[in-house]
Parts: structure tokens; C-alpha cells; sequence
């Protein structure tokens, strides 16, 4: 578990710290910035794939129709206001007048629809259905105002367009859409030199205020090690995923308590994995206290027995964290005579924080009771592709579930219930609980209902849940910026001083 061999040294942190001062002048001018991400997108089309490194750049470029504060109010975006309901399954949106795309169409009625139609069309095969699965339609009433409808009654659909970019009608059909983006947000595409950084300018038509930033090059830098020494030696302006080990060490940094929960998705159905005593056991081997000291510095705690964040609304409060408890899953190992048996576990290295030491320290854990473990470490795409493969789900797969909708729902879709998004389970019996919660208007019965679901997903160790993590940041004496509860890397939101 010991990481640190494979990042810079605090002694050569501080000789690069010595020698910021005189590279700072190569920075770029007062008004542009560069911030290093871990992974390059795999595409800069916005409803296709759920890739933090396409988010990161392209929530500057597109908006969605409702927007949060920096602390998670739910405040209208391009819609001119909040939405209405209609009747029990559509929700009316009257839309900002006057906004244009980059490319000069108009944001309009026809815009929204097109937005709506192409995310929920199954041949488009978008990994961010999880966000979406209530949606049925949208139909234009006039120019400006949008209704959308839901398979049922839909409590949260609000919460639900504060995460579907705003696609151009038309252009969003051309064959370059997913290279050149367009949008109708504050910044603008300016080059993207692949396998080195993408660049974004001012929108010079933005409908919004004005932002203080001209331009701000993403710079992709896997290792964290690397990232850290870029911003030391002041090569960039801002890092995500800032080692707690070296929050010291950098000019300034922030931490808040963030949306992610870091867990292991496990197959109930795959040979290693089927025995409910296996998957327990998998759950009792896991000291989640030093993972989140040792390993964390204390910028994460234990998560209790749930995917669901504790911010969110259907938050099991009845659940705890699974206890520590080595002996008792070594014997749940020979009880099912699963002594030996090797188990696959998929990931990914760069995209999260400490996610490659995670994946080994969890593996670690299990080769203790009696495991074997072969890591399967993948490069960003084809980890995503793995995630969302339905048809071969791994024995085991790591992810850091972030739940930016602030509600049960989205961990339900995406890891509960069977079929949906990356969920590894075949328990049909479940599924209709989450249909049936996520329809379910009466907010005491909605809860009641997310306990029963993750309740029952905590008894048959479905998943793996580890830590609720903060997020750590880096940055540069000259950047002024308030870290978002939603992690969210709003440009607009930044300032660099002289």
C-alpha cells in the first residue's frame, strides 16, 4: 500500500518550489490559465459517453436548461425560469430568448427536443442513460417554451436537466460534432491537440456575464505525481485529485466534501462471485478506516454500506459501515470452498484520486482471507467500455460514483437496479423497487422504499461500497477560485490576477 516510490519526492517538491518564482514569469498572461486533468477525453460529444475528462472541458462549452450554485441550489440555466408541471408526467420549460449556438443556430424549442430525443434513443447507446431513464419525450409548443414528459410521475425530472447538455439541432448530426464542439456556453474550442491538451477561448457572443478568463488550456496529465510537480514548478494553475500527502506543499489548495463514493461493483451472477458468502466476505476483508487514514489522510470516510451519498435525498441512515473483520470472511471463503479462487477485478489508473491504490490495497485485502486477485488495470476507453458492457460484466469493477442529481435514484439506475447502466446483479425483484421508488411522489414512502432496496443490497453484498472522498485541489497564488460541490470546473467562475 505504500504509493509513495512512485511520486516526487517532498525534498524535490521543495527545490521546484524554490525555482516557481522565475518560471511563473513563462506563465501565460493574467486572463489565460492552464488546469491539468488526469485523463484526456474520449470524446468531446456531450451526451455519449459519462467521462469526467469530457465533462471537465465541456461543461464550459454547453449549458444544460437548470444550472446550481457553487454550494448545490438548483437555480434555472438556459431555462428562463423554473419549470411547471403540467400534469403528473409533463414538465413545461420556457426557455432564455436571444441565445445562439458557437456556430450561430439559434437555442430554441427545436434545440431542447433534439437534445431530449437524441440522449433517450437506445441506438445512440449513451452511457449516460442512468442520468435519464424516466424521459419519454419532449415535444415544442412554440419556439420558447418545451414540454417534456416522463414514463410516470417523476419527482426529480428538474434535477435531471441540470445534467443534459443543450445539443444544435443541426450540427449535433454533423460527423465532426464529437472533435469540434458547439455549444452555447462561455467558452469555445479552439484547437485540441491530442495526447497533449485541448484549448478554449472566450465566447465572444456569450448571452450570460462575461468571464474574466480569455483562454484555459487543459493540459492531461495521468499521474499525480507529475500533475503535482506541473503546478509546483508553475506550469499549470490548477489540479484536481491533489495528493493529501502534499497539501503542504503546494501554493494554495482547498478540499470539500464531494459527491463521489468510491466502490466495487460485483457480479452476482459470475462463477467467482455468485456465493453470497464470497461477496460478504469480499465486504468483511476491507479495513475502510485505514484506507481512508492511511491511504487518504483522513480526506475521506468510511462509506456506510450504500452507494447513496449522504447529501443525497433516499440516504440510508439505518445502515453502517461493514465492520472490519478478517477471520470471520476467511472462514465465509472455505465455508463455500472458494479457497483459491481467482477473482478479476477491472480498473483504471489516473482518473480518481489514489484509484490504482485503492484497486491494489482492496485486492490486497482479498488475497488475505484466501483470494487469489488479477488485476486487470485498463487505459480510460476501454475501462469505460468494460463498465458498460452488459452482456460481460467483470467478476469485479472499481468506480467512484458521484451523484451530482442529489438524489437515491442516480446510484439506483446505475448500480442497483439489474439491467441499468453498470449494475451487476440479476435481481428482477429489486429492479422494480427502483422503477417503483422512482415514480413514487410521496416523499415518506420514496424513502421508505430506498431503505428497503439498499438494505437488501447491503444484506447480499451487491456491492462493495469504500469511502465518501473529498475533493482536493491545487492551485497557483494567482488563481482565485471556490472549489463547487458538484466538482464541476466552471471557468467562468475563476480569476487570475497578475
Amino acid at each position: 500500500m505504500n504509493s509513495m516510490k512512485n511520486y516526487l519526492t517532498v525534498a524535490a517538491l521543495m527545490a521546484a518550489t524554490a525555482v516557481a518564482g522565475s518560471l511563473s514569469i513563462g506563465l501565460a498572461q493574467a486572463a489565460d490559465i492552464s488546469i491539468a486533468i488526469g485523463s484526456e477525453p474520449s470524446t468531446l460529444d456531450p451526451q455519449l459517453r459519462d467521462d469526467g475528462g469530457e465533462r471537465a472541458i465541456n461543461d464550459n462549452i454547453y449549458e444544460t436548461l437548470m444550472a446550481r450554485t457553487a454550494d448545490g441550489i438548483l437555480v434555472p440555466g438556459l431555462a428562463a425560469a423554473a419549470p411547471t408541471q403540467i400534469d403528473a408526467t409533463t414538465w413545461e420549460f420556457k426557455l432564455r430568448p436571444d441565445v445562439k449556438f458557437t456556430d450561430g443556430e439559434a437555442f430554441n424549442a427545436d434545440s431542447v427536443v433534439r437534445s431530449v430525443e437524441r440522449i433517450i434513443d437506445p441506438a445512440f447507446k449513451s452511457e449516460q442513460g442512468s442520468y435519464f431513464g424516466t424521459i419519454a419525450s419532449a415535444s415544442k409548443v412554440d419556439d420558447l417554451t418545451v414540454h417534456v414528459v416522463t414514463k410516470g410521475p417523476d419527482p426529480i425530472l428538474p434535477s435531471r436537466m441540470y445534467w443534459m447538455k443543450m445539443v444544435p439541432t443541426t450540427y449535433s448530426a454533423d460527423a465532426n460534432f464529437a472533435t469540434n464542439p458547439v455549444g452555447t456556453g462561455p467558452y469555445m474550442m479552439a484547437a485540441w491537440d491530442h495526447g497533449q491538451d485541448i484549448i478554449l477561448r472566450r465566447n465572444p457572443d456569450y448571452w450570460g456575464e462575461a468571464p474574466s478568463i480569455d483562454q484555459v488550456t487543459y493540459k492531461f496529465i495521468g499521474e499525480p505525481g507529475t500533475r503535482l510537480s506541473s503546478l509546483v514548478a508553475g506550469e499549470v494553475d490548477l489540479i484536481t485529485n491533489l495528493l493529501p500527502e502534499f497539501v503542504s506543499s503546494v501554493p494554495n489548495s482547498a478540499a470539500v466534501p464531494g459527491l463521489e463514493t468510491s466502490v466495487i461493483v460485483l457480479s452476482t451472477e459470475n462463477p467467482s462471485t455468485a456465493d453470497v458468502r464470497v461477496r460478504t466476505a469480499m465486504n468483511l476483508a476491507i479495513d475502510r478506516n485505514a484506507l481512508a487514514n492511511d491511504l487518504f489522510g483522513g480526506y475521506g470516510v468510511p462509506a456506510k454500506g450504500q452507494l447513496v451519498n449522504p447529501k443525497a435525498f433516499g440516504f440510508n441512515t439505518a445502515l453502517d459501515v461493514y465492520p472490519y473483520d478478517p477471520a470471520k470472511a476467511a472462514a465465509l471463503i472455505k465455508e463455500a470452498g472458494a479457497e483459491g479462487a481467482t477473482v478479476t477485478i477491472v480498473g483504471e489508473a489516473g482518473r480518481w484520486l489514489k484509484d490504482r491504490e485503492t484497486i491494489e490495497a482492496v485486492g490486497a485485502y482479498w488475497t488475505a482471507v484466501g483470494l487469489k486477485v488479477d488485476f486487470k488495470i485498463n487505459e480510460f476507453g476501454e475501462y469505460l467500455n468494460q463498465l458498460f458492457d452488459k452482456a460481460h460484466r467483470p467478476d469485479a469493477i472499481f468506480v467512484q460514483n458521484s451523484d451530482e442529481l442529489l438524489d437515491a435514484d442516480r446510484p439506483m439506475t446505475s448500480a442497483y437496479e439489474s439491467g441499468a447502466s453498470y449494475a451487476s446483479n440479476n435481481d428482477q425483484e429489486m429492479a422494480k423497487q427502483v422503477q417503483a421508488a422512482r415514480v413514487e411522489t410521496d416523499t415518506v414512502k420514496r424513502v421508505a422504499m430506498y431503505a428497503d432496496i439498499t438494505k437488501k443490497a447491503y444484506d447480499g453484498s451487491y456491492l462493495v461500497p469504500l469511502l465518501n472522498l473529498e475533493d482536493i485541489y491545487g492551485f497557483s497564488k494567482r488563481l482565485e477560485w471556490q472549489p463547487r460541490v458538484d466538482s464541476k470546473l466552471l471557468v467562468k467562475e475563476m480569476k487570475a490576477a497578475d
